[in-house]
C-alpha cells in the first residue's frame, strides 16, 4: 500500500528517468500533483499529511478538485492541463499495480478554444534580424542566436541546449535533441551561418574570461559569465531586440518556430517535411499550420478577386 505522496515521488522519476521529459515538464507535473495532494489531505483525508494511502482518491476526490480549481478563477486552458496531470499520475499508478482504476477517467476536459499559432511576416522578421540593438553586450551573439532560431525553427529549450559539436558547418546541418530526448537534424541556410562565424571570436572570449577552454563539446551560445545561456535569457534578448525594432514586445521566442513553419508552408514546402524539422511527434500538431495558410489564400482572394 503506497502513500499519495510516495507515489507522487515514484511518477516524477518515471517521468524525469524514463519518459526523459525536460526538468521544466517534470516540475510542472509536481507541482500539479502537489495542489492536488494539499486539496485532498485537506478536504478528505483523515490522516497526516502525506500518510494518505494512494487507493483512497477516487473519482468524487477528483470531481471535487476541479469545482475547487473551477472556484479558483481558473482558465479552461488551465483546468484541463491539471486534468491530463491527473489522468497520466493515474495511469501510471494503474500500470505500477497501485491503483486498480483510474480515478480521473472518464471526465472531460473543459473546452479549449483552438488558438492559431502567431507568425511574423516575412518584412517584420527581416526587420527583426536586422536591427541594431544598442544595451545588447555581445550583439554578434544575439544575431547568430535568432538567425539560427529563424533558420531552423527550433524551440528555444532546444537552442539553449545545443554545444558546439552539435553544428556541421561543412553541411550546414544542427543535430538537435528534442522532447522526450529524440534527436534530429535540421538544416540551416548561409546568413545563419555566417552570423554564428561572426559570433564565435567573442563566444571565446566570453568563455577563455571565465577560465575554460574553448572547444567541442561546450555550450554554443553562452552568457556574460561564460555559462550556458537559458530560455529565459533569450526570451529577454528578444524583448529588446523587438523594441530596437519597433515590434511588438508580445511576440515570443516560439513566434520564430511559427514564423518558420509558416513561412515554409507559404513558399510550397510539403507539411510531413514540416514534421520532421520542427520534431513533431504527430502531424496533427503540425497541420495547424494549414489553418495559417488557408487565411493567407483568403487575403489574397479578397484581394485579388473583382466579385470579392
Amino acid at each position: 500500500m503506497i502513500s499519495l505522496a510516495r507515489a507522487i515521488d515514484g511518477f516524477q522519476s518515471y517521468v524525469a528517468d524514463e519518459r526523459r521529459f525536460s526538468p521544466r515538464t517534470v516540475e510542472a507535473y509536481r507541482r500539479d500533483l502537489e495542489r492536488f495532494a494539499g486539496f485532498w489531505e485537506e478536504e478528505f483525508a483523515n490522516q497526516p499529511a502525506g500518510k494518505t494511502p494512494l487507493y483512497k482518491v477516487d473519482t468524487l476526490a477528483v470531481r471535487s478538485y476541479l469545482a475547487y480549481l473551477h472556484r479558483d478563477r481558473l482558465v479552461n486552458r488551465t483546468l484541463a492541463r491539471h486534468l491530463s496531470t491527473l489522468r497520466s499520475f493515474f495511469r501510471w499508478a494503474c500500470r505500477e499495480g497501485h491503483l486498480e482504476k483510474n480515478p480521473a477517467r472518464g471526465l472531460l476536459s473543459p473546452r479549449v478554444p483552438k488558438t492559431l499559432p502567431r507568425a511574423m511576416t516575412l518584412p517584420d522578421t527581416e526587420r527583426l534580424l536586422a536591427a541594431e540593438d544598442d544595451e545588447g553586450f555581445v550583439p554578434e551573439r544575439e544575431r547568430a542566436l535568432f538567425e539560427l532560431l529563424y533558420a531552423t525553427g527550433l524551440r528555444v529549450s532546444e537552442a539553449a541546449g545545443l554545444d558546439l559539436s552539435d553544428v556541421d558547418f561543412s553541411s550546414r546541418l544542427v543535430r538537435v535533441t528534442g522532447k522526450g530526448s529524440r534527436e534530429r537534424i535540421v538544416p540551416f541556410g548561409e546568413s545563419a551561418g555566417e552570423a554564428l562565424r561572426a559570433y564565435f571570436p567573442s563566444r571565446d572570449a566570453l568563455r577563455h574570461r571565465a577560465g575554460a577552454d574553448a572547444g567541442a563539446g561546450e555550450p554554443l551560445f553562452v552568457n556574460a559569465r561564460g555559462g550556458r545561456l537559458t530560455p529565459r535569457s533569450m526570451a529577454r534578448l528578444l524583448k529588446r531586440r523587438l523594441r530596437a525594432a519597433g515590434l511588438p514586445e508580445e511576440i515570443s521566442p516560439h513566434s520564430l518556430r511559427h514564423t518558420f513553419a509558416t513561412h515554409l508552408l507559404q513558399a510550397g514546402a510539403d507539411l510531413r517535411a514540416i514534421q520532421e524539422l520542427l520534431g513533431h511527434a504527430s502531424l496533427s500538431t503540425t497541420q495547424k499550420y494549414t489553418h495559417l495558410d488557408a487565411a493567407r489564400l483568403v487575403e489574397v482572394y479578397r484581394n485579388a478577386h473583382p466579385k470579392a
